[in-house]
Order: structure tokens, then C-alpha cells, then sequence
């Protein structure tokens, strides 16, 4: 499989992603779509070619077991009652242990809402172990294409978002981004045909759209 597409929702998030990427690429873009479902879902639209996809940037864990700067590789993504699998999660986990990053892999819920104190707890509850914004409508586009959710995780339910460190937490993350250009271009490499998982509906209940 050659080329790879990697999306990240804010301009700092792909800024450290190309910062870590060699120059003068020709088979790798990276773009920026924008924060939330919605501006998702209208990059989505844009998002023609072929090639792996990569949804990378922040991310906020719901899961006690995830602290900030670990590295959460989705194995399926979960948006608005619908489940995606993601069944090269487990080659790119390999790639980023092998590199030295702190990863962990599991569920994935794409919200259109900072997700705090109880929600957090309920949505642990069932099995999610981190929340963003975008990766559920870049998911249904990418279709057969081999697709990788990666987030850094910033904030946690001990280290809520709106705290002074958050700063320091965040430029961790950045550098963090940094690292994860050249490993997701050996995934891209690597990775072959979609396996022969259908989409299934997911039991619990989301959140919902849309944003007032």
C-alpha cells in the first residue's frame, strides 16, 4: 500500500506532524479539517484518492487506565450508533512500541462536546476509553481504505482539561505528534486490503449532534 493521508483537526496539530515528517514527501499530505463532527464531515467530502488514512491529533481520555502523553490507537470508532472497526490497529501498535511510545489500544467515541466529570464515568462504563471530534466522520469516508484513529491524550479524569498544566501537558503532546509522522508512514507501507469486518451497530446510547 503506498501513500498515506493524515488528518488532524487544528493547524498546531498538523504543524507538528509535518515538523516530524522528511521533506519534500510526495506520496504523504497532510490536512487540516477543522474541529468538531461538522467540520469533519465536510473535509470528509474533499478526502478523494488512494491510500491510508490517518486521523491524528489530541485527545481526552475517559478510561482511568490512560494517563496524558500515552498514545491511544483506536481498534474501532464509535459515531452516532454506529461501530467502525479498525482492524490495523494491531500493526500500527506494534509500529509505535517498537518506537518507543507509550501506546495503548481500544475504543474511540467521537462526540461534538468536551466530555467531563459523570459523562466521563458513563461512557468508561461502556467500554469507551477516549473521546474526540472528528474521527467518526473521516471513518465512514475513508471507506475500504486502511484506516488508523490515533490520539495523544491530553487530559484525563485526574487531569481534567481546564487546569494550568494543561499547557505543559500540551506542548508534550505536540512533540509527542512529532514522533508519530515517520511511524505512521511505515504502517502506511505495511498495511494491505481491509480485512472482512462489516460495520455493526453499537448497543449503547452516544451523544448526539448537532452543536447549537
Amino acid at each position: 500500500m503506498t501513500g498515506l493521508l493524515i488528518c488532524a483537526a487544528l493547524g498546531i496539530e498538523a504543524h507538528a506532524i509535518r515538523r516530524g515528517l522528511p521533506a519534500h514527501l510526495t506520496d504523504v499530505r497532510v490536512v487540516t479539517t477543522g474541529i468538531g463532527p461538522r467540520r469533519a464531515a465536510r473535509a470528509a467530502g474533499h478526502l478523494h484518492g488512494q491510500g491510508a488514512v490517518a486521523v491524528v491529533g489530541f485527545g481526552g481520555a475517559v478510561a482511568a487506565g490512560l494517563r496524558p502523553g500515552d498514545v491511544l490507537v483506536a481498534d474501532e470508532i464509535r459515531f452516532r450508533g454506529r461501530n467502525h472497526p479498525c482492524p490495523w490497529a494491531a500493526l500500527l501498535m506494534e509500529e509505535l512500541v517498537r518506537a518507543g511510545l507509550p501506546a495503548r489500544t481500544g475504543p474511540l467515541l467521537t462526540v461534538d462536546h468536551l466530555v467531563r466529570g459523570a459523562e466521563r464515568r458513563r461512557l468508561a462504563g461502556q467500554g469507551v476509553r477516549a473521546v474526540d471530534m472528528e474521527s467518526g466522520p473521516l471513518a465512514r469516508a475513508a471507506a475500504d481504505r486502511p484506516l488508523a484513529a490515533v490520539r495523544v491524550i491530553v487530559d484525563t479524569p485526574r487531569a481534567p482539561l481546564l487546569r494550568p498544566a494543561t499547557l505543559a501537558r500540551g506542548l508534550a503532546a505536540r512533540r509527542t505528534l512529532a514522533a508519530l509522522g515517520p511511524v505512521l508512514m511505515r504502517w502506511a507501507a505495511a498495511v494491505g486490503p481491509r480485512p472482512a469486518i462489516a460495520t455493526e451497530p453499537v448497543s449503547v446510547p452516544l451523544p448526539k449532534e448537532p452543536l447549537p
